[in-house]
């Protein structure tokens, strides 16, 4: 797992704990998030990480879309289930302005994304985060997701698991629409 800082705070069984909690959220039910309303939303923490090519990529460029911001890595299993859902979502919501944008936390960057990718390619953009990148959104286990409105503040978070399918998209309707 790429967030290394963690091990400061920890024991070396934390550490697996935390990994073995996020492989275990395939078998966790769906978290459902409902929508902050818009005068108590916070601003998402801002990030400039790299893509595949090695183009730097910042959140501020997204500011007018609607940004579905998932935090995974390649070995946790909830993570790789939910991948298709956001492609569709990104298919299907994309020319109304929504972004699914994947930010892997592998420990091994792109050495162990790129391979990944290559077996299982998908239509979003995928980043390369760091451990500042998941110091900044407080994570603790994987998947985490985040839904970001037009403005780039957080709208709805999916914290500790998989997001439910159904009510992350009724979500992304309600951004789209404002």
């Amino acid at each position: 797992m790429r967030m290394t800082f963690v091990a400061t705070w920890v024991s070396q069984a934390s550490i697996l704990l935390l990994a073995a909690v996020g492989i275990a959220a395939a078998d966790q039910p769906a978290i459902g998030a409902a929508l902050e309303a818009a005068k108590n939303r916070k601003p998402a923490p801002g990030f400039a990480l790299q893509d595949n090519a090695g183009k730097t990529v910042k959140l501020e460029q997204y500011r007018g879309k609607v940004v579905l911001l998932n935090f995974w890595a390649t070995w946790c299993t909830g993570c790789k289930k939910e991948m298709p859902w956001f492609a569709a979502f990104q298919q299907t919501y994309g020319s109304n302005g929504l972004n699914v944008i994947g930010v892997s936390l592998d420990e091994n960057g792109w050495k162990a994304v790129r391979p990944f990718l290559a077996a299982t390619p998908t239509s979003y953009s995928i980043l390369v985060g760091n451990d500042t990148t998941a110091q900044k959104y407080g994570l603790k286990s994987l998947p985490d997701t985040f839904l970001i409105d037009r403005d780039g503040r957080i709208a709805a978070a999916y914290l500790g698991g998989m997001v439910d399918r159904e009510n992350s998209e009724a979500n992304i309707r309600a951004l789209l629409k404002n």
